[in-house]
């Protein structure tokens, strides 16, 4: 086993390069595969030409982009706050013993990612980090990578939450349609909510069924290690205050200015919510009006918030430059006719039964060379929906399907694991040999729950 783990975390290094690269090398990819077999009555050449650059800088997709990065940096943010760092003080306080720890911090990770993906990883990173802490300061002895590994676990759940890339996506009005162009209008629903998704008996079912597997294998995991002592010094997430403020200043160093508009925007939100019904309330737009009202009620100071946010930028940095790329490569093989061979292509080799698991394993070979739930779905969604509507599969299921896919191989792809690493001082061999076994737990729940339902 420690062979293999050694040739596997070789492997990831040799053909994995970093993630702008990849969205680089699938760019020119996809433009040589559309002069090769694009339709051949127009100017390939022109139609890439064209396509790629309004790809692009797509007015949706690009607020897409921004609804995404936004909720990873509000989530990130809303970690950083005393209320929840304080929550996560009195979690790690029965963490004795390496199983008990990766018990614990797995399933409050797995809970927080499957109301906001962003937090959840933020949450799950300094969870892991008190802990390795606690073992510091106590003169415990823990296997600290496998409490590393628990942390990450989130990923492993989020597209099935409530901030799901595809599943919030498809519950706005109209998201669809312009997905796929006017042609399919008529013939698509007008959303799919998250009744049909996230709270969907399969859906609900896997949550479950994760949130009693993953802690349970990682506590066994645990008591079969042999457990070090570490070295670890306490980290402060605090801003340096020095109290030294007139006039002006101390706007952004008290408490009623932020406290104040994060009441009025929870106010909103509860009105809103009211109005669209409680699970419609969950688009894009309102769960980050919610999460920016947190932050402002949680985080003592506007200098608080800033200083968070100043730390939490920097996770968004790939969301920002990727999802263009991704938009160009989906207006290549959209107009081009790419989408619809493949769509054929899987329609020609599946059942109805089959295809929700083709699409399982296709989403998870996909987020390993695009790691970005958003921006997979901008590129695998039409052929998702296409090839649903020949098949008569149910479109929520094959949506979910992908989304068990796209979280499933994050615990193969360490892209979203670099905020965990920062914050626990870990590295990705650290922990990859524990994320594989989670891998292959959930391979099996994912796929059960895809043939039984």
């Amino acid at each position: 086993m420690k062979h293999f783990l050694e040739a596997y975390l070789s492997w990831v290094r040799r053909v994995l390069p970093s993630p702008l690269s990849i969205a680089l090398i699938l760019t020119i990819l996809t433009a040589c595969i559309v002069l090769l077999v694009g339709e051949h009555d127009r100017d390939a050449l022109g139609l890439i030409k064209q396509t790629w650059s309004e790809g692009l800088w797509s007015s949706g997709l690009m607020v897409f982009a921004m609804q995404m990065m936004l909720m990873l940096v509000l989530g990130h943010i809303l970690a950083l706050s005393p209320p929840v760092r304080t929550l996560i003080n009195k979690a790690v306080q029965p963490c004795n013993t390496t199983a008990k720890a990766a018990m614990i911090v797995s399933f409050f990770t797995m809970i927080v990612a499957l109301f906001n993906w962003g937090l959840g990883l933020i949450f799950g990173a300094i969870m892991a980090r008190k802990v390795g802490e606690k073992a510091h300061a106590e003169s415990l002895a823990i296997n600290y990578p496998l409490v590393g590994a628990a942390g990450y676990v989130g990923l492993m759940v989020w597209h099935g939450g409530l901030s799901g890339s595809s599943l919030i996506k498809v519950a706005e009005g109209g998201h669809l349609a312009s997905l796929m162009g006017e042609g399919y209008a008529r013939i698509l629903p007008a959303q799919i909510s998250l009744a049909e998704t996230v709270f969907a008996p399969m859906n609900l079912t896997v949550s479950l069924a994760l949130l009693i597997a993953v802690p349970t294998v990682l506590y066994f995991i645990g008591q079969r290690l042999s457990p070090t002592r570490i070295k670890l010094q306490p980290h402060t997430f605090e801003a340096l205050d020095d109290g030294n403020y007139v006039g002006a200043e101390l706007l952004d160093h008290r408490r009623a200015l932020p406290l104040a508009f994060g009441v009025m925007i929870l106010l909103v939100c509860f009105g809103l919510a009211q109005e669209s019904g409680w699970l419609s309330f969950f688009t894009p737009n309102n769960i980050n009006l919610l999460l920016f009202g947190l932050c402002m009620v949680f985080h003592p100071s506007i200098a608080s918030f800033n200083y968070a946010l100043e730390d939490a930028i920097k996770g968004a940095s790939g969301i920002l430059i990727q999802f263009p790329l991704y938009f160009g490569i989906l207006a290549m093989m959209r107009e081009s006719g790419l989408i619809v061979w493949i769509s054929d292509f899987f329609i020609r080799i599946s059942t109805s039964l089959s295809y929700p698991i083709y699409t399982f394993f296709s989403a998870g070979i996909v987020n390993i060379f695009v790691p970005s739930g958003g921006g997979q779905w901008a590129i695998q969604g039409p052929i998702i929906i296409s090839s649903s509507q020949e098949l008569g599969v149910p479109l929520h299921k094959a949506i979910l399907a992908m989304a068990y896919g796209d979280q499933l191989t994050n615990m193969l792809q360490p892209f979203w694991a670099l905020p965990l690493l920062g914050i626990t001082r870990l590295t990705a061999r650290d922990i990859l040999p524990y994320t594989l076994l989670l891998f292959l737990t959930g391979t099996v729940i994912f796929i059960a729950a895809l043939l039984l339902f």
